[in-house]
């Protein structure tokens, strides 16, 4: 991160950007306040790499276009019925929306659009305060930074907290959860105590957001440079068990009669090694690597069964489809090491063994925690668990 004097010496200097500097005059002959905002005032302060560009005025969006269309090499509209209007402008792409005073409903976390009158109104209904900060270009001789909730303190602290109470924050819109999870990974943030109490209470609020909003979440998380610390935010919420139940699944109850390998921690740890290899390697984020690693056992808490009498995770037995029952298996017969077989008294189950083949009248019939194989005599075996 970037020293205050720092950052805003180059916030000031992207202000005097021919682009900026443009768009700044242009606002200011014209009567309207316009001001740089939200992730790109941030990420100042962070020393990233600084993109696209938001801005937000008190101008409404016919005003918008008028200011905007004559400096333009080209501009769009879309957004239009949301007060944005977008615009590039030699190598700048920017994005211009009105001031805003929303109002939810409750039952959807699309806003009732309306347009506000300053921009403090506007920054307090953002989602964190480190994203509440301003650099006002228009009108004024210098830029100046607007702070109103405190977000430079919360963005050098390293802290996560929202400008309205969090219940409020997270009620209107409920994707802020899961954006919380993907900061913290982005950006190495701690979500505050008090809002990660509101996330746990209203994480079945995510409901209401679209499967495509969350998956995009999902996507800017895992491709983070710290997705194992989102991924725990997400699991320790309670949204995980929503978004991404397998996950939370892979964390097993220690059993005092059976010794077992949480394959919870596991995955995250290979998860944060394949990074390291990516890394190692010079190659880009892999989502569909990163997805592979975490994923790669979520099958084991589904089919794992202890039997009574069991001591070890490598003497249980799994089920191999939904609706299976013990009664389609004529037979259950174990081979041991030394090949000398031995038959369970409770079905089909398995005695502790390296190699382990299981004979019925139908190949679903199979054992342990590891992947079956259909072998050509109709049995159906797997490999002992590592």
């Amino acid at each position: 991160m970037l020293s205050v004097a720092a950052a805003v010496e180059r916030l000031r200097g992207l202000a005097s950007t021919p682009e900026l500097a443009g768009l700044s005059h242009a606002f200011s002959a014209a009567g309207q306040e316009l001001a740089l905002v939200g992730g790109s005032v941030r990420d100042a302060f962070l020393d990233r790499e600084l993109s696209d560009l938001d801005l937000t005025t008190s101008a409404r969006p016919d005003e918008i276009l008028a200011i905007v269309a004559p400096l333009a090499d080209a501009h769009w509209d879309v957004g239009r019925e949301f007060g944005t209007i977008g615009a590039r402008l030699g190598g700048a792409t920017v994005e211009i929306t009105t001031y805003r005073s929303d109002a939810y409903s409750g039952e959807s976390r699309k806003p009732v659009v309306a347009f506000g009158d300053t921009l403090e109104g506007d920054l307090v209904r953002r989602d964190f305060t480190m994203n509440a900060m301003a650099l006002v270009l228009a009108p004024g001789p210098e830029p100046r930074l607007v702070d109103p909730t405190g977000g430079l303190d919360d963005l050098l602290a390293g802290r996560l907290r929202t400008p309205s109470p969090p219940e409020v924050s997270f009620g209107d819109d409920p994707l802020r959860m899961m954006r919380a999870a993907r900061f913290a990974a982005q950006l190495g943030a701690q979500l505050d105590p008090e809002a990660f109490a509101a996330a746990q209470r209203l994480a079945d609020r995510i409901g209401i957001v679209s499967a495509e909003r969350v998956r995009d979440e999902l996507t800017k998380l895992l491709l983070s440079s710290r997705p194992v610390t989102g991924i725990r935010l997400l699991v320790d919420t309670g949204l995980a068990d929503l978004v991404l139940p397998e996950v939370p699944a892979l964390r097993l109850e220690i059993d005092e009669h059976a010794r077992h390998k949480d394959v919870y921690e596991h995955s995250l740890t290979a998860l944060e090694q394949a990074i390291e290899l990516e890394r190692a390697r010079g190659h880009a984020p892999d989502l569909v690597l990163r997805l592979a690693v975490l994923m790669h056992d979520i099958g084991k808490p589904a089919t794992r069964v202890i039997e009574p009498g069991e001591r070890s995770a490598s003497t249980t037995t799994t089920r191999s489809a939904p609706g299976w029952r013990r009664s389609d298996c004529a037979s259950c017969v174990s081979t041991t090491p030394s090949s000398r077989p031995s038959r369970s008294s409770s079905g089909c189950t398995c005695a502790s063994s390296a190699t382990r083949t299981v004979r019925g009248p139908t190949p679903r019939c199979v054992v342990t925690c590891g992947m079956p194989a259909p072998s050509s005599n109709g049995c159906t075996s797997s490999r002992a668990p590592t």
